[in-house]
């Protein structure tokens, strides 16, 4: 969106996908180089850090603004009133960092703290500096990052240590008491550690500067339209907040697309690009799937009928038979049911469903028309097509089926390996690929089996360094897809697989009662399956925890207080093991207690409680802090500590 805003003045950018700090820092110093650079914009990373610091871009000077469009939230009040040169894009959140900025302040200018004693008042105030200095170090190694796999140190510069920067005051009139310093500090400790959330997402952001330019049209439109639903899918935001959004677009839409045919299966001409309003059933790519395998694999279904057991499939079947649904159409793709039956499916659902509990089905969503070139695609489905190509489109082998086989494997002519054939120099990499193809052992099992192509890798240090470049290699391949039809269908095929990754390693934790409750978390630790390799990427194994939430949510066990007994979602923790670098990926997600709500993630504070404790080696390898590495001889001795640490009552 930004990019086209750009072309459109044209003036000259250039996009930096940025996986990790590593590569955050390595695009700093190139910036900070770069004396012909004068705007740096920063999507969805930076907010949290202290961005005018010498570790970052504060050896640039004032020649370079910096603007920063970043969804997660705390941002770093440093940001906020302490960098004339950083811009920050805020949706209203600044409104509640207002409470601790007189407290920031206080603290970030570090004034002359009152001694006990009159006489010694001047060295008291000096030591009070210098205490709490040494406290700022030992809290930077706290939120500090060491890559074991290099022995270097990173500081990640967590907002409430501003130590580097800070102004000693000797002014007498700026005195305060111990008491009174140590609310301030408690208050900006409190804005920091009161766990991440999302706020607007930067496709939003980007709309509102493309709208305030006069210049929105549907294609700007349908990206953000994409963002917000990406951030509901994932249970980054409340369905209150998804509501309030999705009017403010229907409205949009209705403004850009006066002609439009809501809910329309069909473009009107070959020209059509409209983007219509729709009600989104919560069935997973039901529209190029099975009517059962868009259901079976859908986190809400499988979370009221409990999938996972022999009763819950049956229950599923007896569901589309009871709404006049026979086994075999069922089991044909979406796209080849006949029409009555599509018509009068959302009515028949909402007449039985409620029986089985399913009693929100639908929400309303958008879909948009790309002429006679394809179905018009619904915004789920994009994003869920999107997110495939930027998690699993290299890096991974994974088995994707042929449009009319089912579940054969490669050997038999159902399935085939995946390959992306869109993106920068696709011709070149299909070549690649296939050749490499050839020098490879292609192990099959009935296409249930996903084998990592970082298999014939066995030194760490290279698997790490290659982590970064197919990273960007499927960002490049996820962002020409957001252009081209053809290739954004192509992934659809590629979500599904990963979808049945999901369910099938889900399914059988369940089955083989892998979730250990230890003290206020519960724990699942992956340490050996066909799918292990694929859930060592951090999104995917994330995407895991996400549906573990979901199924379970309704099954919870209810927890005894007192006299009452009172039933309570606990945070989960899931760890996979890489054979290859011998690390543990480890994400962590706070999960709400009704469906559609959203939690504050605490794991941003305990993982860091958790490295104060056992003095583990841990490594973000994202920008996301409840995300992280470390050694496989770690884990039980973090985990332990995990549990150890100060934690609330979820």
């Amino acid at each position: 969106m930004l990019s086209t805003l750009l072309h459109q003045d044209d003036i000259i950018h250039r996009i930096i996908p940025t996986p990790g700090y590593d590569e955050l820092i390595a695009a700093s110093e190139d910036a900070v180089k770069n004396n012909e650079l004068r705007t740096l914009i920063m999507l969805n990373i930076g907010g949290l850090l202290d961005l005018t610091t010498h570790d970052w871009f504060g050896n640039a000077g004032s020649r370079l603004k910096i603007h920063v469009i970043d969804s997660i939230r705390p941002i770093n009040l440093a940001n906020y009133y302490e960098a004339p040169d950083v811009f920050v894009w805020d949706d209203g959140s600044v409104e509640k960092a207002h409470e601790s900025r007189k407290s920031f302040e206080i603290t970030f200018t570090a004034p002359e703290i009152e001694s006990d004693s009159e006489d010694d008042s001047d060295l008291g105030s000096d030591d009070e500096v210098e205490h709490h200095e040494e406290e700022e170090e030992e809290d930077e190694d706290t939120y500090g990052e060491r890559d074991f796999t290099s022995g270097k140190r990173r500081s990640m510069d967590n907002g409430d240590k501003p130590s580097k920067r800070r102004r000693i005051s000797r002014d007498r009139s700026g005195r305060i008491s111990r008491e009174e310093y140590k609310s301030h500090e408690d208050t900006v400790k409190a804005y920091y550690k009161g766990g991440t959330t999302h706020g607007q997402s930067a496709a939003a952001s980007i709309y509102i500067l493309a709208t305030v330019l006069e210049r929105v049209d549907n294609d700007l439109l349908w990206l953000a339209i994409m963002g917000l639903t990406y951030q509901y899918i994932t249970s980054r935001i409340s369905r209150e907040y998804y509501d309030t959004q999705q009017a403010i677009y229907d409205d949009e839409v209705s403004r850009l697309n006066p002609l439009s045919l809501d809910g329309a299966l069909t473009s009107l001409n070959s020209d059509d690009a409209s983007v219509r309003a729709s009600d989104e059933l919560r069935f997973m790519l039901f529209r190029h799937w099975t009517l059962y395998d868009a259901m079976f694999h859908s986190s809400y279904v499988a979370s009221k009928l409990g999938i996972w057991k022999e009763r819950g499939r049956k229950r599923l079947t007896g569901l589309l038979a009871k709404i006049g649904f026979s086994i075999g159409q069922t089991q044909q793709p979406y796209a080849h049911m006949d029409m009555d039956l599509k018509r009068d499916l959302v009515q028949k659902l909402n007449d039985v469903a409620p029986e089985y509990g399913l009693v929100e089905l639908s929400y309303p969503s958008f879909m948009r028309c790309f002429g006679y070139r394809s179905q018009p695609l619904s915004a789920a489905d994009a994003v869920e097509g999107i997110s495939a190509l930027l998690d699993a489109a290299g890096g991974v082998r994974i088995d994707v089926e042929i449009e009319g086989g089912r579940n054969g494997g490669e050997w038999f002519g159902g399935g085939r390996a995946w390959q992306a054939n869109s993106g920068r120099d696709s011709g070149k990499k299909k070549k690649e690929d296939e050749k490499r193809e050839q020098s490879q052992t292609i192990v099959a099992d009935g296409g249930q089996s996903n084998v990592s192509k970082e298999l014939h890798i066995t030194n760490r240090d290279e698997l790490v360094s290659k982590r970064s470049s197919w990273w960007i290699q499927n960002f490049w391949t996820a962002y020409d897809a957001l252009n081209d039809i053809g290739a954004l269908r192509e992934a659809l095929s590629l979500a599904m697989a990963l979808h049945r990754a999901i369910i099938r390693q889900g399914t059988s934790i369940i089955d083989k009662q892998d979730i250990k409750t230890m003290a206020g978390y519960r724990v699942v630790v992956l340490s050996q399956g066909p799918d292990l390799a694929l859930f060592t990427h951090p999104s995917i194994l994330l995407r895991l925890a996400l549906w573990l939430v979901d199924a379970l949510r309704d099954h919870m066990p209810a927890v005894v207080n007192g006299s009452k007994a009172k039933r309570r979602s606990l945070p989960f923790v899931v760890a996979c093991l890489n054979e290859v670098t011998e690390t543990y990926m480890v994400v962590g997600f706070t999960a709400a207690l009704e469906f559609g709500d959203v939690r504050k993630n605490e794991f941003t504070r305990t993982f860091v409680s958790a490295r104060k404790l056992c003095r583990a080696e841990l490594r973000h390898t994202s920008f996301d802090a409840t995300v992280l590495e470390l050694p496989q001889k770690d884990l039980r001795v973090f985990l332990d500590a995990l549990c150890e640490g100060p934690h609330e009552d979820f």
